[in-house]
């Protein structure tokens, strides 16, 4: 899953519980090299207190930013203009965003726009409009279920787990449709990707399962079939909606 892309990160530190910050760049370094790493707040408010260890451990630098006019949000403000500045200076090739705060859907736009890749980071709060506007969106919660499912039992940890829908069960079946041969078969990669394409909060982790595959296989609707790949030892998968379903 790992790209050779360098990414800006830029965090909401207002905005974002300093818990699950390891995860959290553990997580994005899968897509890419975190080669700038900031976030943004004022360090002089108590409530940012718990950030300054974690700062040091994950090598992210602070940006003071004091709140001049109350009501207003200056910690959005340096964010936004930091992103156009890093944009511009074409160091990077994409962007994380980690907030849950709709204030910076226009920025995701843009940045697209510029053909950057944007994935966003945030809590499950997060307004859609900011969600769809990223090529990804990631839930801190998914994140948060991780670390705890090390050390919670099986029967426990199945409590945090959302349950899939008939509307996403939909999406998928639909998204094979729009990928399939005339046997019905869609790679399961295209499909995974279609997905991304079309709700970018989709996550099989959402529903308890680390890849696509096995969540795939746990609905009864789809089947599987495995293929020898000719140019490496890996197998290509496939996927089609059972027959008379």
């Amino acid at each position: 899953m790992t790209q050779n892309i360098n990414i800006a990160v830029l965090i909401d530190g207002d905005n974002i519980p300093s818990a699950n910050v390891k995860e959290m760049m553990e997580e994005i370094a899968k897509y890419g090299n975190p080669t700038i790493k900031r976030i943004y707040g004022d360090w002089t408010r108590p409530g940012l207190t718990k950030w300054k260890n974690l700062l040091l451990e994950n090598a992210i630098t602070p940006v003071q930013q004091y709140g001049y006019t109350k009501g207003k949000n200056a910690t959005d403000s340096a964010m936004i203009i930091d992103a156009m500045d890093i944009l511009y200076s074409g160091k990077v090739n994409g962007f994380c965003l980690v907030s849950s705060d709709s204030d910076f859907t226009r920025l995701a736009t843009r940045l697209r726009e510029a053909g950057m890749q944007v994935i966003g980071i945030g809590e499950k709060k997060t307004p859609n409009p900011f969600i769809v506007a990223c090529d990804k969106f990631i839930y801190i919660e998914i994140l948060k279920k991780q670390t705890e499912e090390k050390t919670e039992t099986k029967e426990s940890a199945k409590l945090i787990i959302d349950k899939i829908t008939k509307k996403e069960i939909n999406l998928i079946a639909s998204t094979i449709n729009d990928l399939s041969d005339d046997d019905g078969w869609a790679f399961l990669g295209d499909v995974g990707s279609l997905l991304q394409k079309k709700r970018p909060n989709f996550d099989s982790r959402n529903y308890g399962y680390e890849k696509l595959t096995p969540l795939i296989e746990s609905i009864d609707k789809f089947e599987i079939e495995q293929r020898e790949n000719q140019n490496r030892r890996n197998k290509l998968i496939f996927v089609r909606i059972k027959k008379g379903m």
